[in-house]
C-alpha cells in the first residue's frame, strides 16, 4: 500500500540537567558539521561515502562525538551540498541535531531515550490525543531530527501513514482561495477571513509600537510573540481544510482547486499599498499542502485547474469579461444578467474546469 509520510513535533520536557546536555550535544555536533564542511569544500568532497574516508576519525578525536553521532553529521553536510557548492557551508550552533535508531529510541510514548555527551538520558515527552492516535501501532522511521526552539527542545519524527482507499468520484466541489474569505466552495459555503486579517492587522500595530518602543522588555515580548500568529493561521487553515476534505468525503466528491503557482509574483505590482501586507501574509499555499494532504490521507481525489478568468466567467452562459465584475465582492454577467457573490461564482466555474478534466 502506498503511504504518506507526515512529519511531527513532539515536545521534549526536559529539567535543568537534561537541557544542558542536549544544548551541549547541540553545539558540538553542529562544530563538527561546520569542521567537516571545511574539510569536505576544500578537498571538492562532497559524496558521504568520500567525506566519511577523509576526516571520520579525526571528527571522533576532536569533537568527542560518538561513533553514529558522527556518522550523522557527516550526512547532514553531505545533504547540504547535493544542492550547492559554489561556497563553503555554515551551520548555527543551534541548528538541528539528526538522529536515527541506533542513537534515539522510545519507551512507549512516554519518553525518548536519546544519546548526548553524556551518555544517554530518558526525557519525557509531550504527545496531544491527535499525535498519540497517528503514533499508536504505526511505524516511526528511522531518522529524526531534534531542534531548539523558544528555549524548549522538540522532535520531528516521521511517520508512515497509509493512504485513503480511494474511490470514484460521483461530483466536484470547487474552491476559491482568497484574503476577504479564505475558502469559498461550490456548495456556497463560506470560510470568512475577516477574523484572521483583523488578527493580523492587531498583530502588526503591537510589532511597529514595540519596535519603535526599543526597549529590552519590548524587545523580549517581540520575541515571545513572534510565532503566535503563525500559529493562529496554522490552526484555522487546518480546520477549514478539515471541513473541505470531509464534505468531499461525504458526497463522494473530488476537490478541484486553483493552482496559484506564482500567483504572489504576478499580482505584485497591481496590489495597492494599503493591502500589500495583507496580500504578503496570504498563506493559501499552506492550505492548498493541508487539503491535499488531508485527501489523500481520506482517498479524496485532488485536481488542480488554471485560475485564469474564474471570477470573471459566467457560470451560465460562459461569457468572459471584466466587466461581469464590477467590484471584489459582486458578479453580474452582461450578457444573461446572472448575479451572485464573486467568489461563490468562481468556486462554481473551478468546478466546472475539474468536471472538464
Amino acid at each position: 500500500m502506498i503511504s504518506l509520510l507526515c512529519t511531527m513535533k513532539i515536545k521534549l520536557l526536559t529539567d535543568s540537567e537534561q537541557h544542558r546536555k542536549l544544548l551541549d550535544t547541540m553545539k558540538r555536533f553542529n562544530e563538527a558539521c561546520n569542521y567537516i564542511s571545511k574539510v569536505s569544500f576544500e578537498s571538492k568532497t562532497f559524496g558521504k561515502i568520500g567525506i566519511q574516508k577523509l576526516c571520520y576519525y579525526d571528527v571522533r578525536e576532536r569533537f568527542g562525538l560518538s561513533a553514529q553521532l558522527v556518522v550523522r553529521s557527516i550526512g547532514k553536510v553531505a545533504e547540504s551540498y547535493k544542492t550547492e557548492r559554489k561556497s563553503v557551508h555554515a551551520f548555527h550552533e543551534f541548528g538541528a541535531v539528526v538522529y536515527d535508531q541506533r542513537i534515539l529510541s522510545f519507551k512507549g510514548l512516554e519518553y525518548a531515550s536519546i544519546l548526548t555527551l553524556e551518555g544517554r538520558i530518558d526525557v519525557p515527552m509531550i504527545i496531544s490525543a491527535y499525535h498519540k492516535g497517528v503514533l499508536q501501532g504505526r511505524r516511526v522511521r528511522g531518522q529524526a531530527d531534534l531542534i531548539l526552539q523558544d528555549g524548549s527542545f522538540y522532535l520531528l519524527l516521521v511517520v508512515d501513514l497509509p493512504d485513503g482507499t480511494p474511490f470514484e468520484p460521483e461530483g466536484v466541489i470547487g474552491v476559491d482561495l482568497g484574503i476577504a474569505n479564505i475558502a469559498v466552495d461550490s456548495t456556497s459555503e463560506v470560510f470568512s477571513g475577516s477574523k484572521v486579517n483583523s488578527i493580523r492587522a492587531r498583530h502588526r500595530r503591537l510589532r511597529k509600537k514595540l519596535q519603535a518602543k526599543g526597549t529590552k522588555s519590548a524587545k523580549r515580548l517581540l520575541k515571545k510573540r513572534r510565532r503566535k500568529e503563525q500559529r493562529f493561521v496554522r490552526d484555522i487553515n487546518h480546520c477549514i481544510s478539515k471541513k473541505i476534505v470531509e464534505k468531499a468525503k461525504g458526497t463522494r466528491s473530488m476537490i478541484a482547486l486553483e493552482d496559484l503557482k506564482g500567483i504572489r509574483e504576478r499580482t505584485e505590482k497591481t496590489v495597492k499599498k494599503a493591502q500589500r501586507a495583507k496580500h504578503s501574509s496570504w498563506a493559501f499555499y499552506q492550505l492548498r499542502q493541508f487539503i491535499e494532504y488531508k485527501a489523500r490521507l481520506a482517498g479524496v481525489p485532488v485536481v488542480l485547474v488554471d485560475p485564469r478568468n474564474t471570477s470573471r466567467t459566467c457560470p451560465e452562459c460562459g461569457l468572459i469579461d471584466k466587466k461581469n465584475r464590477a467590484t471584489r465582492d459582486t458578479f453580474h454577467c452582461q450578457c444573461c444578467g446572472y448575479a451572485a457573490p464573486a467568489d461563490n461564482v468562481a468556486a462554481r466555474i473551478i468546478a466546472s474546469r475539474a468536471t472538464v478534466i
